[in-house]
């Protein structure tokens, strides 16, 4: 069954319940740390495909998860960061780079991540978290006995997720009949994702127009090609190199006067129009959960991989206002948060 729009508990949403929460996490960790073995200081990679700046919330709810448990960076784990700079070709020698570290542990999201740290090893613990069809890419034998050496969150119950992006699309503009998908595919999980999204493209009539982009560069030669096929809206499927030049992206939308549809909340807040999909910086408190059970001597095989039970529909009602466009209030008031 396709998931709807939930209400979902967004870090940062209500600063002065973020902050009691901080606080009270940060009070609490000296005695939740007693608990963790005495004397040995942990190191734990954590491997992304984008910068240390994009998104810095999810990086700070990991970080905030381990506090919570009894993890303190300086006192009884070191974190090891590795950003690929939104250069999935550098993944490899980054993953290999933790591997030398002997690391106790690696986080790794969202798939290519993922994926690149499975092939540097098969003995280190892997929390993946973001991935799209683990099962299919090998990565895990199956969702609930992982086996091996990766264990961690999907990205969504299904690909179905990216169809339902279309359908809410569809949904706050009536009207539209062509639609540009931009992909890349370098991301693993991206065929898969088209797939679903031609499929649910079938069933609203609407015609689909595919743009490869590997690199930033390719950016310009799509939206000409969109402009050149009069398409009237923008689906971009989820990848780290597109949230790393989000601006760029919803600069070249706005010049194009095309409203967008993104998988993240980050592409919204950088002035897409509207995204629907799972918190990241949920899923990496969630994360954060799991390297705390491994480190405490679990076996990431006998760890159920966890898929999310919530998805956040964000609407940027001062982009809908500047492309002229009047979302539906029906909408509006099952989104999680609009921007205004």
């Amino acid at each position: 069954m396709t998931p709807t729009p939930r209400r979902a508990y967004r870090p940062g949403m209500d600063r002065r319940r973020f902050l009691l929460t901080s606080l009270a996490g940060a009070l609490a960790a000296p005695i939740a740390a007693k608990a963790q073995p005495a004397g040995k200081v942990y190191r734990i990679g954590y491997l992304a495909g984008f910068s240390p700046l994009a998104p810095r919330p999810a990086v700070e709810a990991f970080r905030q998860g381990l506090r919570e448990l009894g993890w303190v960076e300086g006192q009884n784990i070191v974190i090891d960061y590795r950003f690929a700079e939104g250069r999935y070709d550098r993944l490899p020698d980054l993953s290999a780079e933790l591997v030398r570290l002997k690391v106790d542990v690696i986080v790794a999201g969202a798939t290519p991540v993922a994926v690149a740290a499975k092939n540097a090893t098969g003995t280190i613990p892997i929390v993946m978290f973001g991935v799209g069809n683990p099962v299919e890419l090998g990565l895990i034998a199956s969702l609930a006995r992982p086996g091996g050496n990766v264990t961690g969150l999907s990205f969504s119950v299904g690909m179905d997720t990216f169809g339902k992006g279309l359908e809410l699309l569809k949904e706050a503009l009536p009207k539209v009949r062509r639609v540009a998908v931009l992909w890349n595919p370098a991301n693993p999980a991206h065929a898969a994702a088209i797939s679903n999204v031609k499929a649910a493209a079938g069933s609203l009539a609407v015609r689909l127009q595919l743009l490869e982009a590997r690199e930033p560069n390719q950016f310009e030669g799509a939206f000409a090609a969109m402009a050149k096929e009069r398409v009237d809206a923008l689906l971009i499927v989820s990848d780290g190199m597109f949230v790393l030049h989000r601006a760029r992206l919803a600069d070249l939308a706005a010049k194009n006067r095309l409203p967008s549809m993104h998988g993240v909340r980050e592409m919204v807040e950088a002035g897409g129009l509207m995204s629907y999909g799972p918190s990241t910086a949920a899923a990496l408190r969630r994360a954060a959960s799991f390297v705390d059970r491994i480190l405490k001597g679990a076996k990431p095989g006998d760890l159920p991989v966890e898929q999310p039970t919530e998805f956040e529909l964000i609407i940027n009602l001062k982009t809908a206002k500047a492309l002229g466009l009047t979302i539906p209030a029906s909408l509006l008031l099952r989104a999680d948060q609009v921007i205004e």
